[in-house]
């Protein structure tokens, strides 16, 4: 009798265990990861607190969702194993949609797009490169063939930064521009501060985190070459969420379809960039 008590009272408990995590599920509690290193997307201010257009963006498509959520930071190499590890439930950190990452993850629609360039210090040979102002690597065509000829010449030989496991490094690597020396760093803050100090020829990132960097900091960064989309460096910049998270997936697709409406991408966009990156 007493060995049914204890079973009935166990059952119970995993009952009320199982309605609590429910009830908590459908509370809409969203835990959105971030790496709070890479200005203007995401960032710290002074005071060590989250800001950036992504920050804004994260508050206000959980307004959309009605969602109560929590920002919180990752280093960016560990970003996807601790999403996958439920550390958090989505990444919003400048994280470029490919086919790569999609075979891991799933992607929201894209909210912005995330042009990548070339950035050296004033002066440098690099200067002046003949090219397109711009190129998408998916639409190929002759413009795309002469910007990476012109491209793979000018780099030859020379020391390229870039933050580590970004598809700046992929495309840097892919041979599309020949065989570059490829120097990594874990944050894109080492890399700005790297190429001001002249120890690299050349730094590759998203176009805005050196105007970002030379703003703020006063230095003398200048951007070379075409900008750079499509291919290596995925379509746009969305929402990471786990596989198995069909229902979160919905939801933040018609949160950002509802802040795409508002105006209110665009509006962060403008604040954050300077221009309107929104998607």
């Amino acid at each position: 009798m007493e060995v049914t008590m204890n079973m009935f009272k166990k059952i119970i408990l995993t009952v009320l265990t199982s309605l609590f995590l429910i009830s908590n599920s459908n509370a809409g509690s969203i835990k959105i990861g971030t790496e709070g290193a890479y200005p203007p997307w995401n960032s710290k201010n002074e005071a060590g607190q989250l800001i950036g257009f992504e920050v804004d963006l994260a508050n206000w498509l959980c307004i959309y969702m009605k969602a109560d959520c929590t920002i919180v930071e990752q280093d960016w190499d560990g970003m996807i194993p601790a999403l996958i590890m439920r550390k958090f439930d989505a990444i919003m950190a400048g994280m470029s949609i490919t086919g790569e990452r999609m075979k891991v993850i799933n992607f929201s629609q894209g909210y912005a797009d995330e042009v990548a360039q070339l950035a050296v210090m004033k002066g440098s040979s690099l200067e002046g490169m003949d090219t397109p102002s711009g190129i998408n690597l998916s639409l190929g065509g002759s413009n795309v063939k002469s910007a990476l000829k012109t491209l793979t010449g000018a780099l030859a030989g020379k020391t390229v930064c870039v933050q580590t496991a970004t598809i700046h490094q992929n495309f840097l690597e892919s041979g599309d521009v020949g065989s570059v020396t490829v120097r990594t760093y874990k944050t894109q803050d080492e890399v700005n501060l790297d190429l001001a100090a002249g120890r690299c020829d050349a730094a590759l990132a998203a176009a805005v985190a050196f105007t970002d960097y030379a703003e703020k900091s006063g230095k003398p960064v200048v951007l070379v070459g075409p900008t750079l989309s499509g291919g290596a460096f995925g379509n746009g910049v969305g929402v990471g969420i786990r596989k198995d998270d069909t229902e979160l997936l919905k939801a933040f697709n018609k949160a950002i379809d509802q802040a795409r409406k508002s105006g209110k991408i665009s509006e962060l966009a403008i604040k954050w960039f300077g221009f309107d990156a929104s998607m």
